[in-house]
């Protein structure tokens, strides 16, 4: 282990972090408004977009986001649409994203008993209100680890981006093991600083979880 070469390098993985925690929470924050309007599409039973919710979801669920980036990136150009690595990157892990989302966010909202909304209307509020102040903030609850599973699975799906010449963490340790055959140092700093991005999600949702399981039994 070659300290000297980890200390050259890590301005390298910096960027190459910055780029990856850009482009990984742009399609997170995506993901989470498709799934939620997936989700409401599919609780309120639309016809028709319901049905196509569940062809997107099908679609985006059983397909690997590799083959999503190169339809956006590769297919699209063909038929005239032009998009940026770095928009087709956060675009492909926000639809993919947005399938589990609104999956994760469609169970929390059968969770919640039906006698809440009977309850709701009964003194007095209609669908919607009954919706917003008392069916989705206690989904939103019963959500949280599920969410918070999927966004360290956006985060880690991020390590694909590099085949679209995206210089994210993966293809700076690539590049720099193609070029100067450090693997071990690249290998080692490709970890740590997989770990800096994931971990404080991870703690994060280890901490959300205890709080609101205490806060469901009154503690």
């Amino acid at each position: 282990m070659d300290m000297e070469i980890i200390r050259q390098y890590l301005p390298l993985y910096r960027d190459a972090l910055f780029l990856t925690l850009r482009i990984g929470w742009y399609g997170v924050f995506l993901a989470l408004a498709i799934g939620l309007v997936c989700a409401m599409i599919i609780r309120f039973r639309i016809p028709v977009l319901r049905t196509i919710v569940k062809a997107y979801v099908g679609l985006f669920r059983n397909t690997p986001l590799l083959v999503q980036l190169f339809f956006i990136y590769f297919a699209l150009p063909k038929i005239g649409i032009r998009l940026s690595a770095e928009f087709c990157g956060s675009l492909g892990l926000g639809l993919l994203g947005g399938a589990y989302m609104s999956e994760t966010l469609r169970s929390g909202l059968e969770s919640v008993a039906k006698i809440q909304e009977e309850s709701a209307e009964s003194l007095g509020m209609n669908r919607y209100q009954a919706f917003r102040f008392v069916i989705f903030p206690q989904a939103v609850t019963y959500s949280v680890p599920g969410i918070l599973a999927n966004v360290i699975f956006l985060l880690k799906e991020t390590s694909v981006f590099s085949t679209i010449s995206l210089m994210d963490l993966m293809f700076t340790a690539k590049d720099l093991i193609g070029m100067y055959a450090k693997t071990l140092e690249c290998l080692t700093l490709l970890v740590i600083f997989y770990l800096i991005m994931l971990l404080p999600v991870s703690l994060l949702g280890y901490v959300l979880e205890r709080r609101l399981r205490h806060a469901e039994f009154g503690d």
